[in-house]
């Protein structure tokens, strides 16, 4: 029986060791220089910002556990993702057609309950999109005005930085 408890205790003092050294392997945890950051409707932005910029900008907030291995590998990977897939920093560089499609995606994802990650929301639930921000990111996406805009505020759609 004693031989048991010394194999635990070598086991447990394996996986300390192990989590250890697993901090020593480097994850890249930056934020690029902004080059064009989304310009569009305010009310559109404070929506994108709260619940999208983390893993979709160059302007991510790193969380305390971001540093610790291996969910640092997690959390890295799905801000280097997500900015692949979309980068607001770089929204105002993007053609019309590409934040066309991108916002169309955008909505899909929403819609269907993709977008924002569940597992991101369960440490930021500030993140969580209401129905009235799912209907800012609806208009923004179908064109239409959103709730702050007045008929004099509106302006072409190819002078808007959408």
């Amino acid at each position: 029986m004693m031989a048991g408890g010394r194999k635990i205790k070598y086991v447990l003092l394996a996986i300390i060791i192990a989590m250890v050294a697993l901090q020593f392997v480097p994850v890249t945890r930056d934020n690029p220089p902004v080059s064009g950051d989304f310009s569009g409707d305010p009310e559109v932005k404070q929506v994108l910002r709260q619940s999208c910029y983390d893993c979709h900008s160059h302007e991510t907030t790193w969380p305390w556990y971001s540093g610790i291995a291996p969910v640092s590998w997690l959390v890295a990977s799905d801000v280097e993702e997500g900015r692949e897939k979309l980068n607001f920093s770089n929204w105002s560089a993007l053609l019309a057609d590409d934040k066309k499609s991108l916002k169309k995606e955008i909505w899909k994802e929403i819609e269907g309950g993709e977008m924002p990650l569940k597992i991101y929301l369960l440490l930021h639930s500030g993140a969580k999109l209401s129905e009235t921000d799912k209907s800012v990111i609806r208009r923004w996406v179908e064109g239409g005005a959103t709730p702050s805009e007045t008929p004099n505020d509106t302006v072409a759609p190819d002078v808007v930085d959408e």
